[in-house]
Protein backbone atom coordinates (compact mmCIF):
# COMPACT_ATOMS: atom_id res chain seq x y z
CA UNK A 1 0.00 0.00 0.00
CA UNK A 2 1.47 3.52 -1.28
CA UNK A 3 -0.51 5.54 0.01
CA UNK A 4 -4.30 6.61 1.08
CA UNK A 5 -7.04 4.62 -0.84
CA UNK A 6 -4.56 2.21 -2.11
CA UNK A 7 -4.31 -1.91 -1.12
CA UNK A 8 -3.64 -5.59 -2.36
CA UNK A 9 -5.97 -8.43 -1.63
CA UNK A 10 -5.27 -10.55 1.23
CA UNK A 11 -7.27 -13.10 3.24
CA UNK A 12 -6.53 -13.40 6.91
CA UNK A 13 -8.71 -14.09 9.45
CA UNK A 14 -9.07 -11.24 12.39
CA UNK A 15 -8.69 -13.56 15.71
CA UNK A 16 -5.82 -15.40 14.55
CA UNK A 17 -2.11 -13.86 13.91
CA UNK A 18 -0.69 -13.71 10.42
CA UNK A 19 1.91 -16.87 10.92
CA UNK A 20 5.12 -15.79 8.56
CA UNK A 21 7.50 -18.83 7.32
CA UNK A 22 10.29 -18.47 10.20
CA UNK A 23 8.72 -16.86 12.68
CA UNK A 24 8.34 -19.08 16.02
CA UNK A 25 4.72 -20.13 17.55
CA UNK A 26 3.72 -18.86 20.71
CA UNK A 27 2.22 -21.54 23.30
CA UNK A 28 -1.62 -21.09 23.09
CA UNK A 29 -4.78 -23.27 22.83
CA UNK A 30 -5.90 -21.04 20.13
CA UNK A 31 -2.27 -21.54 18.29
CA UNK A 32 -2.87 -24.83 18.19
CA UNK A 33 -6.43 -24.60 16.21
CA UNK A 34 -5.38 -22.58 13.40
CA UNK A 35 -5.07 -23.93 9.84
CA UNK A 36 -2.75 -23.26 6.93
CA UNK A 37 -4.89 -21.60 4.81
CA UNK A 38 -2.25 -21.11 2.24
CA UNK A 39 -0.77 -23.94 -0.21
CA UNK A 40 2.58 -23.36 -1.98
CA UNK A 41 2.98 -23.49 -5.33
CA UNK A 42 6.29 -24.89 -6.88
CA UNK A 43 7.61 -25.99 -10.33
CA UNK A 44 10.43 -27.67 -11.45
CA UNK A 45 12.93 -25.79 -13.60
CA UNK A 46 13.34 -28.02 -16.97
CA UNK A 47 16.82 -29.55 -17.00
CA UNK A 48 19.57 -27.50 -18.34
CA UNK A 49 21.64 -31.18 -18.75
CA UNK A 50 19.27 -32.29 -21.63
CA UNK A 51 21.13 -33.51 -24.86
CA UNK A 52 20.73 -32.09 -28.70
CA UNK A 53 20.64 -36.14 -29.49
CA UNK A 54 17.31 -36.81 -27.47
CA UNK A 55 15.61 -33.54 -28.71
CA UNK A 56 16.38 -35.18 -32.38
CA UNK A 57 14.79 -38.39 -31.92
CA UNK A 58 11.30 -36.41 -31.64
CA UNK A 59 9.01 -35.30 -29.32
CA UNK A 60 7.35 -37.85 -26.64
CA UNK A 61 4.14 -38.42 -25.02
CA UNK A 62 5.71 -36.25 -22.23
CA UNK A 63 6.58 -33.25 -24.40
CA UNK A 64 3.36 -33.56 -26.53
CA UNK A 65 1.23 -33.27 -23.71
CA UNK A 66 2.43 -32.44 -20.11
CA UNK A 67 4.99 -29.80 -20.76
CA UNK A 68 2.45 -27.59 -23.09
CA UNK A 69 0.35 -27.74 -19.84
CA UNK A 70 2.79 -26.71 -17.32
CA UNK A 71 3.75 -23.70 -20.00
CA UNK A 72 0.73 -22.53 -19.63
CA UNK A 73 0.29 -22.49 -15.84
CA UNK A 74 3.38 -20.98 -15.81
CA UNK A 75 2.18 -18.02 -17.84
CA UNK A 76 -1.08 -17.65 -15.97
CA UNK A 77 0.39 -17.93 -12.71
CA UNK A 78 2.83 -14.79 -13.75
CA UNK A 79 0.34 -12.85 -14.88
CA UNK A 80 -2.16 -13.56 -12.19
CA UNK A 81 0.51 -12.72 -9.82
CA UNK A 82 1.59 -9.45 -11.67
CA UNK A 83 -1.93 -8.14 -11.69
CA UNK A 84 -3.00 -8.77 -8.03
CA UNK A 85 -4.24 -11.61 -8.86
CA UNK A 86 -2.39 -14.11 -6.37
CA UNK A 87 -1.90 -14.01 -2.46
CA UNK A 88 1.06 -12.70 -1.60
CA UNK A 89 3.63 -15.80 -0.40
CA UNK A 90 4.15 -15.02 3.52
CA UNK A 91 7.28 -12.94 5.02
CA UNK A 92 9.96 -15.07 5.88
CA UNK A 93 11.36 -13.79 9.47
CA UNK A 94 14.89 -11.50 7.65
CA UNK A 95 12.61 -9.73 5.02
CA UNK A 96 9.28 -8.61 6.91
CA UNK A 97 10.45 -5.47 8.08
CA UNK A 98 10.81 -4.75 4.47
CA UNK A 99 7.73 -5.68 2.71
CA UNK A 100 5.06 -4.66 5.19
CA UNK A 101 6.61 -0.92 5.91
CA UNK A 102 7.01 -0.61 2.16
CA UNK A 103 3.29 -0.81 1.97
CA UNK A 104 2.39 2.22 4.38
CA UNK A 105 4.05 5.20 3.55
CA UNK A 106 4.25 8.59 5.21
CA UNK A 107 0.98 9.45 4.54
CA UNK A 108 -0.53 7.29 6.91
CA UNK A 109 1.53 8.38 10.03
CA UNK A 110 -0.79 11.62 10.27
CA UNK A 111 -3.65 9.70 10.57
CA UNK A 112 -2.63 7.36 12.79
CA UNK A 113 -1.26 10.23 15.12
CA UNK A 114 -4.66 11.78 14.71
CA UNK A 115 -6.71 8.48 15.61
CA UNK A 116 -4.44 8.12 18.98
CA UNK A 117 -4.29 11.76 19.87
CA UNK A 118 -7.18 11.08 22.35
CA UNK A 119 -5.68 8.25 24.15
CA UNK A 120 -1.80 8.08 24.48
CA UNK A 121 -1.31 4.76 25.77
CA UNK A 122 -2.42 3.43 22.04
CA UNK A 123 0.93 4.57 20.29
CA UNK A 124 0.53 5.22 15.90
CA UNK A 125 2.97 2.67 16.07
CA UNK A 126 0.97 0.07 18.24
CA UNK A 127 -2.51 0.74 15.84
CA UNK A 128 0.09 0.35 13.23
CA UNK A 129 0.97 -2.60 14.34
CA UNK A 130 -2.76 -3.74 15.21
CA UNK A 131 -3.73 -3.27 11.58
CA UNK A 132 -1.03 -5.18 10.65
CA UNK A 133 -1.84 -8.14 12.54
CA UNK A 134 -5.25 -7.67 11.34
CA UNK A 135 -4.80 -7.76 7.26
CA UNK A 136 -1.06 -6.97 6.41
CA UNK A 137 -2.17 -3.81 5.79
CA UNK A 138 -4.28 -5.10 2.89
CA UNK A 139 -7.66 -4.77 1.70
CA UNK A 140 -9.57 -8.55 1.24
CA UNK A 141 -12.00 -7.70 -1.37
CA UNK A 142 -13.82 -11.04 -1.00
CA UNK A 143 -14.87 -10.62 2.12
CA UNK A 144 -18.74 -10.14 3.00
CA UNK A 145 -18.48 -10.37 7.20
CA UNK A 146 -14.88 -8.74 8.01
CA UNK A 147 -13.43 -5.74 5.35
CA UNK A 148 -11.25 -3.38 4.94
CA UNK A 149 -7.13 -2.99 6.71
CA UNK A 150 -8.69 -2.83 9.89
CA UNK A 151 -11.29 -6.11 9.31
CA UNK A 152 -14.68 -4.13 10.18
CA UNK A 153 -17.85 -5.93 9.93
CA UNK A 154 -20.62 -4.03 9.31
CA UNK A 155 -22.34 -4.37 13.12
CA UNK A 156 -18.70 -2.76 14.60
CA UNK A 157 -18.88 -0.20 11.21
CA UNK A 158 -22.26 0.83 12.25
CA UNK A 159 -20.84 1.94 15.79
CA UNK A 160 -17.31 3.46 14.79
CA UNK A 161 -16.89 4.33 11.29
CA UNK A 162 -17.18 8.10 9.46
CA UNK A 163 -16.25 9.80 6.50
CA UNK A 164 -12.76 11.12 8.31
CA UNK A 165 -11.03 12.01 5.28
CA UNK A 166 -13.97 14.40 3.67
CA UNK A 167 -14.45 12.09 0.20
CA UNK A 168 -18.11 11.73 0.42
CA UNK A 169 -18.36 8.51 1.81
CA UNK A 170 -18.12 6.67 5.42
CA UNK A 171 -16.36 2.83 4.05
CA UNK A 172 -14.13 0.41 6.19
CA UNK A 173 -12.35 0.05 2.67
CA UNK A 174 -11.22 3.63 2.81
CA UNK A 175 -8.18 3.07 3.97
CA UNK A 176 -7.92 6.45 6.82
CA UNK A 177 -11.62 6.11 7.65
CA UNK A 178 -10.56 2.78 8.82
CA UNK A 179 -7.37 3.94 10.98
CA UNK A 180 -9.51 6.78 12.25
CA UNK A 181 -12.78 4.24 13.33
CA UNK A 182 -10.12 1.94 14.76
CA UNK A 183 -8.59 4.02 17.11
CA UNK A 184 -11.74 5.44 18.06
CA UNK A 185 -12.78 1.90 18.97
CA UNK A 186 -9.25 1.24 20.80
CA UNK A 187 -9.85 4.29 22.92
CA UNK A 188 -12.84 3.54 24.36
CA UNK A 189 -11.64 -0.06 24.83
CA UNK A 190 -8.47 1.98 26.88
CA UNK A 191 -11.40 3.89 28.59
CA UNK A 192 -13.14 0.85 30.29
CA UNK A 193 -9.87 -0.82 31.15
CA UNK A 194 -8.42 1.94 33.06
CA UNK A 195 -11.75 2.23 35.03
CA UNK A 196 -11.30 -1.83 35.71
CA UNK A 197 -7.60 -1.34 36.73
CA UNK A 198 -8.33 1.87 38.59
CA UNK A 199 -10.93 -0.61 40.77
CA UNK A 200 -8.29 -2.89 40.88
CA UNK A 201 -10.62 -5.00 39.09
CA UNK A 202 -7.63 -6.11 36.56
CA UNK A 203 -4.04 -5.77 36.75
CA UNK A 204 -1.27 -5.35 33.81
CA UNK A 205 -0.37 -2.57 31.29
CA UNK A 206 -2.96 -0.87 29.72
CA UNK A 207 -1.84 -1.11 25.89
CA UNK A 208 -1.99 -5.30 26.74
CA UNK A 209 -4.87 -5.09 29.05
CA UNK A 210 -6.71 -2.89 25.76
CA UNK A 211 -5.45 -5.48 23.05
CA UNK A 212 -6.78 -8.17 24.87
CA UNK A 213 -10.00 -6.27 25.51
CA UNK A 214 -10.41 -5.95 21.24
CA UNK A 215 -9.67 -9.34 20.41
CA UNK A 216 -10.98 -11.45 23.67
CA UNK A 217 -13.90 -8.84 25.03
CA UNK A 218 -13.78 -6.89 27.99
CA UNK A 219 -15.64 -9.14 29.99
CA UNK A 220 -12.92 -11.77 29.13
CA UNK A 221 -10.33 -9.55 30.62
CA UNK A 222 -12.40 -8.71 33.22
CA UNK A 223 -13.40 -12.44 34.25
CA UNK A 224 -9.73 -13.19 34.16
CA UNK A 225 -8.43 -10.37 36.05
CA UNK A 226 -6.18 -9.64 33.55
CA UNK A 227 -4.65 -10.55 29.72
CA UNK A 228 -7.02 -13.61 29.41
CA UNK A 229 -4.89 -16.62 27.82
CA UNK A 230 -6.95 -16.51 24.46
CA UNK A 231 -5.92 -13.00 23.96
CA UNK A 232 -2.19 -13.97 24.45
CA UNK A 233 -0.88 -14.68 20.93
CA UNK A 234 -2.68 -11.41 19.15
CA UNK A 235 -1.03 -9.48 21.53
CA UNK A 236 2.49 -11.36 21.72
CA UNK A 237 1.87 -10.56 18.10
CA UNK A 238 0.95 -7.19 17.90
CA UNK A 239 3.91 -6.37 20.00
CA UNK A 240 6.23 -8.42 17.82
CA UNK A 241 5.28 -6.03 14.82
CA UNK A 242 5.97 -2.48 17.12
CA UNK A 243 9.70 -1.66 16.24
CA UNK A 244 9.19 -1.87 12.56
CA UNK A 245 5.87 0.90 12.98
CA UNK A 246 8.33 2.73 15.80
CA UNK A 247 11.10 3.55 13.29
CA UNK A 248 8.11 4.68 10.58
CA UNK A 249 6.68 7.04 12.99
CA UNK A 250 10.21 8.58 14.24
CA UNK A 251 10.88 8.88 10.38
CA UNK A 252 7.75 10.58 9.52
CA UNK A 253 8.18 12.99 13.07
CA UNK A 254 5.23 15.57 13.94
CA UNK A 255 5.77 18.88 12.76
CA UNK A 256 4.58 20.74 16.31
CA UNK A 257 5.09 20.20 19.60
CA UNK A 258 2.79 17.89 21.98
CA UNK A 259 0.91 19.26 24.70
CA UNK A 260 2.41 21.13 27.97
CA UNK A 261 3.43 20.28 31.20
CA UNK A 262 1.73 22.14 34.97
CA UNK A 263 3.63 22.49 38.13
CA UNK A 264 -0.25 22.79 39.36
CA UNK A 265 -0.19 19.85 41.82
CA UNK A 266 0.73 20.31 45.60
CA UNK A 267 2.88 17.64 46.90
CA UNK A 268 0.68 14.77 48.70
CA UNK A 269 2.84 14.68 51.47
CA UNK A 270 5.30 16.46 53.62
CA UNK A 271 8.60 15.83 52.54
CA UNK A 272 8.53 14.63 49.17
CA UNK A 273 11.59 11.54 49.54
CA UNK A 274 11.62 10.01 46.20
CA UNK A 275 12.51 6.19 47.30
CA UNK A 276 11.76 5.08 43.96
CA UNK A 277 11.42 7.33 40.62
CA UNK A 278 9.25 6.46 37.30
CA UNK A 279 10.19 4.11 34.77
CA UNK A 280 11.27 0.68 33.97
CA UNK A 281 12.35 -1.14 36.92
CA UNK A 282 12.47 -4.49 38.19
CA UNK A 283 9.35 -5.23 41.31
CA UNK A 284 11.08 -5.56 44.23
CA UNK A 285 8.48 -8.55 45.11
CA UNK A 286 8.27 -10.23 41.88
CA UNK A 287 10.85 -9.71 39.95
CA UNK A 288 9.19 -8.38 36.90
CA UNK A 289 10.75 -5.65 34.85
CA UNK A 290 7.74 -2.98 33.79
CA UNK A 291 6.67 0.37 34.08
CA UNK A 292 6.85 1.53 37.63
CA UNK A 293 3.98 3.94 36.48
CA UNK A 294 4.44 6.44 39.56
CA UNK A 295 6.87 7.81 41.93
CA UNK A 296 7.34 6.17 45.45
CA UNK A 297 7.26 8.85 48.02
CA UNK A 298 9.05 7.50 51.51
CA UNK A 299 7.10 8.71 54.37
CA UNK A 300 6.36 6.87 58.32
CA UNK A 301 3.66 4.65 58.86
CA UNK A 302 0.17 6.99 59.04
CA UNK A 303 1.81 10.26 57.99
CA UNK A 304 -0.79 12.49 56.49
CA UNK A 305 -1.93 11.85 52.58
CA UNK A 306 -3.59 15.04 51.26
CA UNK A 307 -5.19 15.60 47.68
CA UNK A 308 -2.77 17.46 45.24
CA UNK A 309 -5.43 19.34 43.79
CA UNK A 310 -9.42 19.89 44.19
CA UNK A 311 -11.47 17.53 42.08
CA UNK A 312 -14.17 14.64 42.79
CA UNK A 313 -12.79 11.17 44.35
CA UNK A 314 -13.12 8.67 41.49
CA UNK A 315 -12.60 5.45 43.44
CA UNK A 316 -11.80 5.04 47.15
CA UNK A 317 -10.68 1.40 48.59
CA UNK A 318 -8.90 -2.20 48.52
CA UNK A 319 -7.32 -3.63 45.64
CA UNK A 320 -5.07 -6.74 45.58
CA UNK A 321 -1.61 -4.80 44.21
CA UNK A 322 -2.09 -1.12 45.17
CA UNK A 323 -4.04 -1.87 48.86
CA UNK A 324 -5.89 0.64 49.80
CA UNK A 325 -6.15 3.00 47.23
CA UNK A 326 -7.83 6.92 46.04
CA UNK A 327 -8.34 8.29 42.65
CA UNK A 328 -8.98 11.48 42.48
CA UNK A 329 -10.61 12.98 38.90
CA UNK A 330 -9.70 17.01 38.84
CA UNK A 331 -11.16 17.33 35.61
CA UNK A 332 -9.93 18.92 31.97
CA UNK A 333 -6.93 21.04 31.58
CA UNK A 334 -6.76 22.36 27.51
CA UNK A 335 -9.13 18.92 26.75
CA UNK A 336 -7.10 16.59 28.82
CA UNK A 337 -8.10 14.79 31.86
CA UNK A 338 -5.93 14.90 34.73
CA UNK A 339 -6.55 12.28 37.32
CA UNK A 340 -4.01 11.33 40.50
CA UNK A 341 -3.87 8.54 42.72
CA UNK A 342 -3.00 7.56 46.04
CA UNK A 343 -2.02 4.11 46.92
CA UNK A 344 -1.14 1.61 50.07
CA UNK A 345 -2.48 3.58 52.51
CA UNK A 346 -3.02 2.50 56.19
CA UNK A 347 -6.43 4.16 56.09
CA UNK A 348 -8.58 5.88 53.75
CA UNK A 349 -10.25 9.33 54.82
CA UNK A 350 -12.41 10.13 52.28
CA UNK A 351 -15.21 7.76 50.05
CA UNK A 352 -16.29 7.64 46.27
CA UNK A 353 -17.80 10.66 45.13
CA UNK A 354 -16.50 13.16 47.58
CA UNK A 355 -15.47 16.39 46.32
CA UNK A 356 -11.62 17.68 47.64
CA UNK A 357 -9.76 20.57 47.82
CA UNK A 358 -6.16 21.03 47.47
CA UNK A 359 -4.69 19.76 50.61
CA UNK A 360 -7.65 17.61 52.13
CA UNK A 361 -6.76 14.90 54.01
CA UNK A 362 -7.78 11.51 52.01
CA UNK A 363 -5.95 9.20 53.86
CA UNK A 364 -2.50 8.03 55.96
CA UNK A 365 0.98 6.33 54.84
CA UNK A 366 0.83 2.66 55.16
CA UNK A 367 2.17 -0.52 53.29
CA UNK A 368 -1.36 -2.32 52.31
CA UNK A 369 -1.13 -4.33 48.70
CA UNK A 370 2.55 -5.31 46.84
CA UNK A 371 4.55 -3.11 49.00
CA UNK A 372 8.17 -3.80 51.06
CA UNK A 373 7.49 -1.29 53.46
CA UNK A 374 5.43 2.12 54.32
CA UNK A 375 5.44 4.89 51.27
CA UNK A 376 3.07 6.43 49.21
CA UNK A 377 2.56 5.28 45.67
CA UNK A 378 1.76 8.67 43.75
CA UNK A 379 0.41 8.55 40.39
CA UNK A 380 -0.57 10.67 37.68
CA UNK A 381 -2.54 10.26 34.77
CA UNK A 382 -3.38 12.63 31.56
CA UNK A 383 -5.86 11.30 29.30
CA UNK A 384 -5.15 7.47 31.25
CA UNK A 385 -1.59 7.97 30.38
CA UNK A 386 0.67 7.68 33.25
CA UNK A 387 3.25 10.10 33.39
CA UNK A 388 5.95 11.38 35.27
CA UNK A 389 4.30 13.11 38.64
CA UNK A 390 7.70 14.91 39.41
CA UNK A 391 6.98 18.00 36.87
CA UNK A 392 3.32 18.30 38.11
CA UNK A 393 4.27 18.99 41.63
CA UNK A 394 4.73 22.56 42.62
CA UNK A 395 7.64 21.62 45.20
CA UNK A 396 10.16 19.25 42.96
CA UNK A 397 12.76 18.80 45.00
Amino acid sequence: MSGPGSGAAVAVDRYSPIVTEGTPLIEDPVADEQADAEGVFSQRSPDPGRSDQRRRRGPGPFALIVAPGLVALTAVSAFLAMNGGLSPAPFDGAGATETVTSKVDGSYVPWLRRATSDCPVITPAVLAAQIDQLSGWSDDTSSLSEQGIARFTKARWKIWGRDDDGNGRSSPRDPVDAIMALGRQDCSLLREVTALRTRGTVNGELVDLTLAAYTAGTDAVTRAGRVPATARHFLDAVKGRLPQYESLVRQNPEPSGRWTTYAILSPPVGTLTVTSPFGSRKHPLTGVTKLHTGVDFGAPEGAQVSAAREGRVEFAGMTAAYGNRVVIDHGTIEDKRLETTYSHLSSIQVSQGQSVSAGSPIGRVGSTGLSTGPHLHFEVLVNGQYLDPIPWLTVAN
